[in-house]
């Protein structure tokens, strides 16, 4: 437990800038862990602890699968763009047309609630490192929160509710 412990101190100096990860002795990509924590902050901080760990285990199944890209930053920053007005040789992501909304809803992606931001943290430490509830979602790619129905929802298999969101998988 003491292990556990410190290296989740370690994962959250590391993240927030505290300890450069080049001071890390172990072999953490602590950006992809960072894709990760943003994602369970922005995603799932007023939701029940297995409902963090369930987003973050689709977005790792998603790395996994070769129907998406092969990198948690990769993943999480997935969506559609478009050329930008001030330089068209360089692409921006088109507002609210991401694979996850808070990526492109145009605000800041600083997190503010510090409790939260541990949580999430610690939650993406101890998936990537410990494998810690892996599988939980049975090998699901999708979720969306349980009072939305997306389109693409019926064409998928459902697995169940997590927390505030349902988690489908292709059949």
């Amino acid at each position: 437990m003491k292990k556990l412990v410190m290296a989740a101190v370690a994962a959250s100096m590391m993240l927030s800038g505290a300890v450069p990860a080049s001071e890390s002795s172990t072999d953490v990509d602590w950006e992809e862990m960072k894709c990760l924590a943003l994602n369970v902050y922005y995603e799932t901080r007023s939701d029940s602890l297995a409902g963090q760990y369930a987003v973050s285990d689709v977005v790792l199944n998603r790395v996994a699968s070769d129907r998406y890209p092969n990198t948690v930053c990769e993943v999480v920053h997935q969506g559609k763009q478009k050329p930008s007005w001030k330089d068209p040789s360089k692409m921006v992501m088109v507002r609210n047309m991401c694979q996850f909304s808070w990526y492109c809803d145009g605000k800041a992606d600083i997190p503010k609630d510090e409790q939260s931001w541990s949580s999430a943290q610690m939650v993406a430490f101890s998936i990537m490192i410990y494998g810690k509830y892996r599988g939980l979602t049975e090998g699901a790619t999708h979720y969306h929160a349980k009072y939305v129905t997306p389109s693409w929802s019926k064409d998928l298999y459902q697995i169940g509710r997590i927390g505030q969101h349902i988690f489908y998988r292709y059949y």
